[in-house]
């Protein structure tokens, strides 16, 4: 599975399958597969952020440009096929709220240790919004945010935390990738 040039024994499908909790049909995933091939230009059996980037649905995405300097774009670079299609199912109408929040956590937890900081937060906030809020206007929305859901700026949110945080609202984060 490591090179691009070969193709996918049962045995491949069904160990990729375990590895996304069952997220795709074994015909989904041969489909993913020929998808990765496609995209992995150099042959190299690994996909890059740019790579990644050039799916239609991800480049037509205004927000497409804010993703290069994010940590998702940083999660992406150097995908083996597994990786990919272990990564998106986050985006699928199919993946429950609970699993969108991980890899939103997953997303803001920039060091990996397991919480969210202020830090995190706001370093994920100047990626989003650049030069249209101010670092005292991020801070201002971060520290309100907080505040509401009963944590001050100095908490370190777990996964739990982040669950109640996020799990009252209506998150969307739909981009399907056709699969054909």
């Amino acid at each position: 599975m490591g090179n691009t040039s070969s193709m996918l024994t049962q045995y491949d499908i069904e160990e990729v399958q375990e590895h996304c909790n069952h997220a795709f049909s074994q015909q989904e995933i041969v489909s993913l597969y020929h998808r990765f091939c496609q995209l992995d230009r150099s042959g190299s059996g690994f996909i890059s952020a740019d790579e990644f980037l050039s799916v239609p649905e991800f480049a037509v995405n205004p927000l497409a440009e804010v993703y290069h300097g994010l940590r998702l774009l940083r999660m992406l670079d150097g995908l083996n096929f597994k990786e990919f299609v272990a990564f998106l199912p986050a985006f699928s109408s199919r993946t429950s709220l609970q699993q969108k929040i991980e890899f939103i956590f997953k997303v803001y937890d920039l060091d990996c240790n397991g919480k969210v900081t202020f830090d995190d937060v706001l370093n994920v906030l100047r990626d989003l919004t650049g030069s249209f809020m101010s670092e005292q206007q991020r801070q201002e929305v971060l520290t309100r945010v907080l505040e509401e859901a009963g944590y001050t700026p100095d908490s370190s949110l777990t996964l739990p935390d982040f669950m109640k945080i996020l799990g009252n609202s209506d998150l969307k984060m739909e981009v399907e990738v056709p699969i054909d």
